[in-house]
């Protein structure tokens, strides 16, 4: 039974981070290479702006805020599925592995398709999934003992050494590729958000809108599976079924995410360490905040480092990294 007074502090803080991200929307619309003055943007979203300001507005700025939010959030809902079931507060897409995997894969097709990524924008997430998916099997393989199961800490420690390797993998594949090729896989890595079209939007809202739902519906399962494995067993809990099943959307999550934005790590780290210091460890409490402050996040970055230097800015993953960082430094010492 959740205490009513927590229901309604976790409702107070979903309302401001509601509130929060509409601010930094429209902090986001007025600032940029071209800017658009604050007192033209509602006139200009209901239609009646200028050639130019609807152009700013619904073809540039418009679809990068959207996909930099759903991006977030789908990294975030990774980061939160990931530490429950491995029972480490460690565990992030980007460190132990699944980005790194769905990047090779963009990156396989990038460089070897005789076809420009963004005409099967569609496929793009499918592909990332299916890069991502062969990783996390290959780091379950090595992870998984037969007399143990499952061990979380060695899930993690394996991803991390597959993510170094495929990061590797990824310098020698564009060693000998075309420049032009070379410069797009290079702001990629970087995490900069590519995808800013309306058609990048909704290939990725779909898997967000299964996905939410389903991690949801399956939030008393995390709480259980963060729990001991014999207590997990003995409420009567298929603890590797649940497992394999929740890996497996917060692959679908990740891939989907990093397929447009890029190489973007720690969103899925911090993003529920904070949700739980504001609500607790509950899973149906805490992700609902954490999917916010992970959209959150990754917009505030991207608007940060978009504006720092012009006309390129600086990339979100960068910007992230540079929070992230000492963040995880300080997760890693605390665990010691």
């Amino acid at each position: 039974m959740i205490p009513s007074t927590l229901l309604r502090k976790q409702r107070l803080i979903f309302g401001s981070l509601l509130g929060l991200i509409l601010l930094t929307i429209i902090i986001g619309f007025g600032i940029g290479y071209s800017t658009v003055s604050y007192n033209r943007i509602i006139p200009t979203l209901l239609g009646h702006g200028t050639f130019k300001e609807e152009f700013v507005l619904f073809s540039i700025r418009l679809p990068r805020i959207i996909i930099t939010i759903l991006a977030g959030m789908a990294l975030a809902l990774s980061g939160s599925i990931l530490q429950g079931i491995t029972r480490n507060d460690l565990a992030d897409p980007g460190i132990i592995g699944i980005n790194s995997g769905a990047g090779v894969a963009v990156a396989v097709f990038f460089l070897y398709a005789p076809i420009e990524p963004g005409s099967l924008v569609y496929m793009i997430p499918l592909l990332a999934f299916v890069g991502a998916l062969l990783t996390v099997l290959l780091i379950y393989l090595f992870a998984y003992d037969r007399k143990a199961g499952l061990q979380p800490v060695r899930l993690v420690l394996v991803g991390i050494g597959f993510s170094f390797a495929l990061s590797g993998l990824m310098i020698v594949l564009i060693s000998s590729a075309e420049q032009t090729k070379v410069d797009f896989i290079a702001k990629w890595l970087a995490g900069n958000i590519w995808g800013t079209d309306w058609p990048f939007i909704w290939a990725l809202l779909p898997w967000l809108i299964i996905l939410i739902p389903f991690t949801l519906y399956k939030a008393n399962r995390l709480n259980l599976l963060g729990l001991s494995e014999p207590v997990s067993i003995g409420v009567g809990v298929s603890v590797e079924k649940e497992r394999i099943v929740l890996l497996m959307a917060a692959v679908a999550l990740a891939a989907s995410a990093v397929s447009v934005t890029g190489g973007i790590a720690f969103i899925g780290l911090m993003a529920p360490h904070m949700a739980k210091a504001l609500v607790g460890p509950r899973n149906q409490l805490f992700i609902p905040i954490a999917i916010l402050l992970g959209g959150w996040l990754l917009l505030f970055a991207d608007t940060i480092g978009r504006n720092l230097i012009q006309p390129d800015g600086i990339p979100a993953g960068i910007m992230v990294a540079i929070i992230g960082a000492p963040y995880f430094m300080y997760l890693l010492l605390r665990k010691m």
